[in-house]
């Protein structure tokens, strides 16, 4: 059963990582679109990136207390 529980918070990360590719995709995309814009674009793709992270880095945690308790 703990394996499965690990596998649930591994998921996270693995969804963080392609939400954080799709963004910055998107991101890359309206630069294109707008380039007097981009230190507006680039200040709120890093909040995003940071909060997406940290929910990965959440998720990599409680896998590894699941894995090793």
């Amino acid at each position: 059963m703990d394996k499965i529980g690990v596998a649930l918070c591994l998921l996270s990360c693995a969804t963080a990582a392609i939400a954080m590719g799709i963004a910055t995709g998107k991101a890359l995309d309206a630069i294109a679109r707008q380039p007097e814009a981009s230190g507006k674009i680039n200040a709120t793709l890093l909040l995003g990136l940071a909060l997406t992270e940290s929910a990965a880095i959440y998720g990599f945690v409680t896998a590894l207390i699941l894995a090793f308790n």
